[in-house]
């Protein structure tokens, strides 16, 4: 299994990754659903605290192995055999996610999740024992993922009272073992591959918000009471998605990863940055559905807190993409400094009457005014090209023109020529006198 080479080609994701990731969309929709229900039943920090921790392990463990598989992923059977393993721990995973939301279980998420990291770690085994210039580095990531394993282990049967310390040390451990196994050398990987990845895990983040705007729909059909804030609800909901999309994909990830985030600190900056956008989208569906219960009626959720369930994941998801996908382009304007001031309204839009609609119409807002700068920096990108092109063309028929005129002063200059010669040699006069004794200074080009 050697490295695959970080200049392939057409190097896209396989079918394999994809149903990776599909199975891995159960497991998103459970913590979102979970973390909706225990916004509703008024448990903010708890549900809180208990989403990020369960989206922690399904992130980690499919970005761990989205980084591996561009750096190897022979696609013979034994790999095949072994993500599917994988697969099945994902839905171990998920399977467990209620019972750690509801009574703090962790028992079943952790069975899931051990399936999942000691599968991978059997896979840098193999990668050691085949790719000699790397072996260090992937002995290094499967003895960490190992030992951590082997400490969640013990975490998931210690009391609840003692239990969040502990996981804090293991979240620290695993973080750590990336950068521990790759200071010892870098693993290949591919750019338009990672970000090709990631664009697809955001996608299925984003489902969730837009599948709590379509209960929300359908609940306004099913009820009478609160039925236009419920269609309120959805079509800003729809907008908030929408924009989230269009501005996360407005800027490619792949030519960063060529280029801003090639350095090793850089990337690790970039690829664990990616959790806050990752949680906050999937955190938004969450809102969208908690607060749809609300305006159904039912609940004893204040309407603030309500409103900041949709809000507050949705002015992180703006920072996170700010800082990692906008700002390392360069491109100075309006546009980028609206996000961070577009973030603050949308956080003030809890207190507003539909804040889906008022968080909406800001970031809609944020979309108009990215798309017409970047349209404005293409147009600009045009006319320069263009101009480049026109002199660039030009220059290289001037020096196409001096070249010859070198060789035919080499055979004794063109002063002496008949005049119907100078075209011959490649010079054209710059009047009736012509040229004089080979001074060629104010000519004009030749147009072949």
């Amino acid at each position: 299994m050697p490295g695959r080479d970080p200049g392939e080609p057409h190097r896209t994701a396989t079918p394999l990754e994809l149903l990776f990731d599909l199975c891995f969309v159960i497991a998103v929709a459970e913590a979102s659903a979970s973390l909706s229900t225990a916004v509703v039943a008024g448990h903010y920090a708890t549900g809180s605290l208990r989403f990020a921790l369960v989206f922690f392990t399904i992130w980690w463990a499919w970005m761990n192995f989205t980084w591996f598989a561009s750096a190897y992923d022979p696609d013979d059977v034994p790999y095949r055999l072994t993500v599917l393993v994988q697969i099945t721990g994902s839905l171990v995973l998920a399977a467990g996610v209620p019972r750690a939301f509801e009574d703090g279980d962790l028992r079943v998420v952790t069975l899931g999740y051990v399936v999942l990291r000691t599968s991978l770690a059997a896979l840098w085994l193999r990668a050691a024992r085949s790719d000699s210039r790397r072996r260090r580095t992937a002995l290094r990531f499967a003895a960490g993922v190992t030992a951590c394993q082997v400490g969640w282990t013990g975490v998931a049967f210690v009391p609840g009272s003692v239990r969040l310390p502990l996981i804090l040390v293991m979240v620290v451990a695993e973080i750590s073992v990336p950068v521990w196994a790759q200071s010892a050398g870098m693993t290949p990987w591919h750019p338009h591959h990672i970000g090709e990845r990631y664009e697809l895990f955001t996608l299925i983040v984003l489902g969730e918000s837009v599948a709590a705007a379509t209960k929300a729909v359908r609940g306004a059909f099913d009820v009478r009471q609160g039925a236009a804030g419920l269609y309120a609800l959805a079509a800003g909901g729809l907008i908030v998605v929408f924009s989230m999309w269009w501005l996360y994909f407005s800027r490619p990830a792949h030519t960063l990863l060529a280029t801003e985030y090639r350095a090793h600190r850089k990337r690790f900056v970039w690829a664990y940055g990616h959790f806050l956008v990752f949680a906050s989208a999937a955190a938004e569906g969450a809102g969208l559905a908690a607060y749809a219960q609300v305006v159904a009626g039912g609940t004893g959720v204040p309407p603030v807190a309500a409103g900041a369930a949709v809000t507050v994941p949705l002015a992180v998801f703006l920072v996170t993409v700010w800082v990692l996908q906008v700002r390392p382009h360069r491109r100075r304007g309006p546009a980028e400094a609206a996000f961070p001031v577009v973030a603050v309204g949308v956080l003030a839009a809890a207190r507003a009457p539909v804040p889906a609609v008022v968080a909406g119409l800001l970031v809609a807002a944020l979309v108009a005014l990215s798309t017409a700068s970047d349209a404005g920096r293409e147009e600009v990108s045009a006319m320069v090209s263009e101009v480049e092109d026109h002199f660039g063309g030009r220059a290289a028929a001037a020096d196409q023109g001096g070249a010859r005129l070198r060789g035919v002063q080499r055979l004794g200059g063109v002063g002496d020529l008949p005049r119907n010669q100078w075209r011959d040699a490649g010079v054209a006069d710059a009047g009736p006198a012509g040229p004089a004794g080979g001074d060629v200074a104010g000519f004009r080009e030749v147009e072949e």
